[in-house]
C-alpha cells in the first residue's frame, strides 16, 4: 500500500515492503483514513477507482471523493463510535471526478494497531445483483413449477401405464426378455422420481418457521456425510458460538446443507488432501436493499460450505442455481436449484465463489427476533 504519511520507525522495513506489496495485489480498492477524515494510505487499486495518486490522495479528506452526504461517510463514523466492523451493500460512490456511477460494496473496520484510524474496502460487486439472481432463480423455479405440472399430467400418468404392461409381460417372459422387462420397468420409475423431485418446485405453502440453532442442524448433517459420502474427507468448523438463532424451517435447513455438503464431496473425489470447511460468523450491519422498495433487510448471519477441490469450471459459474445446470455425468441440475429456492423462500441470499482449491457457498440469513419482547 502507498502512502502518503508514516510514523519514523514504526515499522520494520521488510515487513513493510511485504504489507505493500499484499494490498498492492488486492483487486479492490483499500484505503486508510486519519483520526481526522483524512485519507492516510491507498493501494494501487484505490488510487486507480480514485483515479488519484496516493499524494493526491493524501492531501484531502474522504469527504473530498465521495458524492456529498454518502452513505460512507456515515459508515466510518458508525466504525469509530461501534469500535466494531461495519458492512453496507450497494452504495453509489461515484462522482464526476472518478467517472460517474460507481456502485460498491463497503467493508469498513477499526485499524487494530492505530487508534482512531479506519480501514476501508471497496468492491463492485453489489447485493442488489445477487437480490436480481435470486428473482431470476426464482422465476426459472416457475417455469419448472409449469413444466412439472405438464409432466405429470403428460408423462407420469402414460408412464404408469407402460410399467404396468411391463410388468404383465415378465411374468410370461424368457429369462433374456425379463431383463428388458425389468429395464423397462426401472426407466420408469427413474422418470417418475426426476418429475417428483421437480414438482417440489410447486409447493408454495408458506414456510413454517421457528427459532433454529444453525450450529445443531450443521451437527445433524456432519453426522449424516461423515457416516457415508464423505467419510474418507476431513471436516472443518470454524463456528461463531455467541450466533442467535437463525429465523428458519430446520427440515428445510439440513436439505440445504445436506446438499451443499454432498456436493462439495463429490467435488473432492480426485483431492488426495479433501477438507471441507462449514463455517458461521456474525457480521453486524450486513444490510441489502430489495429491488423496487426503498426496504433494506437485515442478513446479520452468515453460513459457509467451503471445499479444496478442482473449483466450478468458469463457463457455468453465472447459471449454477439455474435448473438443469450441472457437472454430473447423471446430474439432474435441480439440487442447487431446490437449494436457492429454499434459501429465497426463507428471505436470504446464496452465492458462490469458486477458483481451484477454494470453492465457497456463501448463505446470509435472517436471525430470529422475539417480537414478544419488551
Amino acid at each position: 500500500m502507498t502512502t502518503s504519511s508514516s510514523a519514523p520507525g514504526a515499522e520494520v522495513p521488510a515487513e513493510r515492503d511485504l504489507e505493500v506489496s499484499i494490498l498492492n495485489a488486492l483487486p479492490h480498492p483499500v484505503i486508510m483514513l486519519d483520526p481526522e477524515g483524512r485519507v492516510c494510505s491507498a493501494n494501487d487499486a484505490a488510487q486507480n477507482f480514485f483515479q488519484s495518486s496516493a499524494a493526491v490522495l493524501g492531501r484531502h479528506s474522504l469527504r473530498h471523493f465521495v458524492p456529498f452526504g454518502s452513505p460512507l461517510l456515515q459508515l466510518v463514523e458508525q466504525v469509530r463510535e461501534r469500535g466494531a466492523s461495519v458492512n453496507e451493500y450497494r452504495v453509489d460512490v461515484g462522482t464526476p471526478r472518478n467517472g460517474g456511477e460507481r456502485v460498491v460494496d463497503i467493508y469498513a473496520a477499526p485499524a487494530s494497531d492505530r487508534a482512531g484510524h479506519v480501514v476501508i474496502m471497496l468492491q463492485e460487486r453489489t447485493m442488489a445483483d445477487k437480490m436480481d439472481k435470486q428473482l431470476t432463480h426464482r422465476g426459472a423455479a416457475r417455469s419448472v413449477t409449469g413444466l412439472a405440472a405438464m409432466l405429470a399430467h403428460e408423462i407420469k400418468n402414460p408412464l404408469s401405464g407402460i410399467r404396468g404392461a411391463a410388468q404383465l409381460l415378465e411374468q410370461s417372459a424368457d429369462d433374456g426378455d425379463r431383463a428388458l422387462t425389468q429395464l423397462i420397468t426401472d426407466e420408469a420409475d427413474r422418470i417418475v422420481k426426476l418429475v417428483d423431485r421437480m414438482e417440489v418446485f410447486s409447493d408454495e405453502r408458506p414456510i413454517e418457521r421457528e427459532p433454529v440453532n444453525i450450529h445443531a442442524v450443521l451437527e445433524h448433517v456432519k453426522r449424516l456425510a461423515l457416516s457415508g459420502f464423505a467419510r474418507d474427507i476431513r471436516l472443518v468448523e470454524e463456528y461463531d458460538p455467541s450466533l442467535p438463532p437463525v429465523y428458519a424451517n430446520r427440515d428445510q435447513l439440513v436439505q440445504v446443507f445436506l446438499n451443499l455438503v454432498k456436493n462439495a464431496a463429490e467435488a473432492l473425489t480426485d483431492t488426495p488432501d479433501a477438507e471441507i470447511a462449514l463455517t458461521t460468523a456474525f457480521r453486524p450491519g450486513v444490510r441489502l436493499s430489495v429491488p423496487g422498495t426503498r426496504e433494506r433487510v437485515s442478513l446479520p448471519l452468515e453460513f459457509c460450505v467451503r471445499d479444496n477441490g478442482p473449483g466450478v469450471p468458469e463457463e457455468i459459474q453465472g447459471h449454477m442455481f439455474d435448473p438443469f445446470v450441472t457437472t454430473k455425468t447423471n446430474g439432474t441440475g435441480l439440487g442447487l436449484a431446490l437449494v436457492a429456492k429454499i434459501v429465497g423462500d426463507h428471505g436470504g441470499v446464496i452465492e458462490c465463489e469458486s477458483q481451484p482449491r477454494r470453492t465457497t457457498f456463501r448463505l446470509l440469513l435472517p436471525a430470529y427476533v422475539d417480537k414478544t419482547a419488551d
